[in-house]
């Protein structure tokens, strides 16, 4: 299974593709879309959907992993313009017929780290542990986009076997 992971924002918008075989979960491709600050809204969002079809049409995930929008109270705005983003994306998914599953910030903290208030440090180093990797993956939104994906392969396996497969992912069952 082909999972692509997506942490939406207008500025930067992480993705990581990551391919789910039995017990493993590898790298596929991770990377960045960034928009110019300096251009109106409507282009902006332009080119996040542009830049994430071709990473959708190169790598043509079986589901895309998202997550949901959230906003401390103190700061609206922020929810606001991420909500912008992750409409792009999940536009490019429904115009490919890509299932789209939604997570909260807590659900993808507890099922790489069985803690849903993981800081973020624990989060990255979950990252690097459960793909294998040498060192942490920069910048921290293609870090958060695998995380994203992660979570998704953790709640890719059956609620009876998930707790053990997940610990052999690595990762905490959810």
């Amino acid at each position: 299974m082909r999972i692509c992971g997506v942490d939406p924002g207008l500025q930067v918008t992480g993705y990581g593709v990551i391919d789910l075989a039995g017990d493993r979960a590898n790298v596929v491709d991770a990377g960045t879309i960034k928009s110019d600050a300096g251009e109106e809204l409507p282009i902006r969002l332009r080119q996040i959907y542009r830049d994430l079809c071709e990473v959708l049409d190169e790598h043509e995930p079986d589901i895309l992993a998202v997550e949901n929008v959230y906003s401390h109270y103190s700061h609206p705005q922020t929810a606001v313009v991420m909500a912008h983003a992750r409409g792009m994306v999940l536009l490019a998914a429904a115009e490919r017929d890509i299932e789209v599953c939604s997570f909260a910030a807590t659900q993808i903290k507890r099922a790489l780290t069985g803690n849903g208030r993981a800081s973020k440090m624990q989060m990255q180093q979950a990252v690097r542990m459960n793909l294998g990797l040498d060192v942490v993956p920069e910048p921290h939104d293609v870090a958060d986009a695998l995380a994203i994906a992660l979570c998704q392969a953790v709640h890719e396996k059956p609620a009876a076997t998930r707790a053990h497969q997940a610990g052999k992912l690595g990762v905490a069952g959810s």
